[in-house]
């Protein structure tokens, strides 16, 4: 039996509105999954949320941007009806009910999802509601922002952190040795048996997303038994990886 490790995306985003508490609820229920990433960003009043759009037109009802409605603005919206009527009245939750929720039983990966000074103290944010949660081995802080990486290291030396990466060109070695990142998060059509190995040699760990389809799994299982499987789909990990 592989070994790599099963991560929701956005919860059980395949069939449930992605990172909402139904979405958490679903991946939870199947015990092999261990991991589950989300996305967060702050309201106007500084609460995070998790959401992973800029705006909330997709998933929501509501319309304009994340960071220009407050948190209680925000909590009237219908963020899972677009995904089907057994969904519908399901909110956008705050992170303090994500980490209430996994508390004990799953580890985080948490998107910032944020751009330079897009979200001026969001880092502060979630690391003081990790904290609070006694979750802080629990879970690990990823963005595409080397600014609020660097800011996540600054607050607490100690706290895991990931890059996520998307580019076919560069170094992204060297890049989470200079962001002092335990975890890279790619794609997983960037990934390669040689960056694989270059990364497992300095014990940096990998999640690939957005790994949806068995073929796939099967051959990020074959290149490492390490690498971290990112799904909207955990049920099809599940047939992968369970079968007899």
């Amino acid at each position: 039996m592989m070994k790599n490790m099963c991560v929701a995306h956005r919860g059980f985003s395949g069939k449930a509105p992605e990172n909402t508490l139904a979405a958490v609820r679903m991946a939870m229920a199947l015990p092999f999954v261990r991991w589950i990433e989300i996305d967060v960003q702050l309201t106007r009043d500084g609460v995070p949320v998790v959401i992973h759009d800029f705006t909330l037109d997709r998933t929501t009802n509501g319309h304009g941007k994340v960071k220009e409605m407050d948190y209680e603005s925000i909590r009237r919206l219908d963020a899972g009806s677009w995904k089907g009527r057994a969904f519908r009245g399901e909110r956008v939750p705050s992170l303090d009910e994500v980490l209430a929720l996994a508390s004990g039983r799953l580890h985080l990966n948490i998107e910032l999802k944020t751009s330079g000074e897009m979200y001026p103290g969001l880092e502060k944010a979630v690391i003081d509601l990790v904290h609070s949660a006694g979750m802080r081995d629990q879970v690990v802080l990823t963005s595409f922002d080397a600014g609020a990486l660097k800011q996540s290291k600054n607050l607490d030396p100690g706290f895991q952190t990931g890059l996520i990466y998307d580019s076919r060109s560069g170094d992204p070695a060297g890049k989470l040795e200079e962001l002092d990142c335990s975890l890279l998060s790619i794609s997983y059509d960037r990934l390669n048996p040689g960056l694989v190995k270059l990364l497992a040699g300095r014990g940096v760990k990998i999640m690939a997303w957005t790994v949806n389809k068995a073929k796939e799994m099967r051959r990020l299982a074959e290149m490492s038994s390490d690498i971290m499987i990112c799904t909207n789909r955990p049920d099809i990990w599940g047939d992968t990886f369970l079968e007899v």
